[in-house]
């Protein structure tokens, strides 16, 4: 089973220069039905989020908090 780190970009200044981060807000999990092998995706939110954007990255290595920024 894969599993996904589910973030929300955020946007901020940071010396003059539009910056962009992503918070952890969840984890999606990738799933195959028993009987079919048909693939599906499982989306647990850490809060309630109220966003118009989630993006999902595979996890990094153990001790890495922060996913990795891709534009």
């Amino acid at each position: 089973m894969t599993t996904y780190v589910l973030t929300v970009p955020v946007e901020y200044k940071k010396n003059g220069r539009t910056e962009r981060s992503f918070r952890r807000v969840g984890a999606v999990f990738e799933n195959a039905k028993s009987d079919t092998g048909e693939t599906f995706l499982s989306i647990k939110l850490d809060f309630p989020v109220a966003v118009t954007e989630l993006v999902a990255f595979q996890p990094r290595p153990k001790g890495d908090d922060e996913p990795p920024i891709e534009e």
